[in-house]
């Protein structure tokens, strides 16, 4: 499914002291608490300036997680959560939002030690 099908729009994000849950429009929820959070992926895709063309992908260890578009309203209130993960990759990820590169950017790892 493409990331601009109606299915895969979302709805309403809401990040709080538990996870992050996505609402998607066809009435379904991705999710991912901050307890299980193993992974977070900025995933860039030439589709802008017109689309939709970066995602914060949250990976739980189990595989289930949420991709964000990172200009969803909730995007700013999750990007400056995830600053605060210990060994958040600061650098990395000014990178994945300034380059419209079609990559993944790993930009935090469950264990990862602080920078």
């Amino acid at each position: 499914m493409s990331p601009d099908s109606s299915s895969a729009r979302s709805r309403s994000v809401s990040v709080d002291d538990v996870g992050v849950r996505r609402q998607l429009a066809d009435g379904t929820e991705e999710s991912v608490t901050w307890a299980e959070l193993s992974a977070v992926v900025v995933r860039v895709i030439p589709e802008g300036p017109f689309r939709e063309d970066v995602f914060l992908m949250l990976a739980a260890a189990d595989g289930t997680g949420t991709a964000v578009p990172s200009g969803d309203p909730a995007a700013n209130a999750l990007i400056e959560r995830l600053q605060t993960l210990p060994g958040f990759d600061h650098e990395k990820f000014v990178e994945a939002m300034t380059t419209d590169a079609d990559e993944a950017y790993v930009v935090w790892k469950a264990g990862s030690s602080p920078s």
